[in-house]
């Protein structure tokens, strides 16, 4: 099972609506029991960026952590979001 982290800057507002659309995402795929959703700030996702498989953020992360990051502000606005939908199915 992976384990993601939907980070935003306070942890309350943008990553609850990604959060929310990826579950639907994931049940409409079939991959919601390959996945273990947790959401959080991105302030906490620095020190526990290696507790999970990658993350998708709605906001600016440090440079160290880009490599294990998706962008998730497609979600959000919807003009890009198959894109993600492929980077997070890749990751799975």
């Amino acid at each position: 099972m992976k384990k993601v982290l939907v980070i935003c800057g306070t942890g309350i507002a943008t990553s609850t609506i990604v959060i929310e659309k990826l579950k639907k995402w994931l049940v409409q795929e079939n991959l919601n029991d390959q996945v273990e959703l947790h959401q959080g700030k991105v302030a906490e996702a620095v020190d526990k960026q290696k507790d999970y498989d990658f993350i998708v953020s709605t906001t600016i992360v440090p440079d160290h952590m880009k490599e294990n990051v998706i962008d998730g502000v497609p979600l959000l606005s919807g003009m890009g979001d198959d894109e993600v939908y492929r980077s997070i199915r890749e990751r799975i």
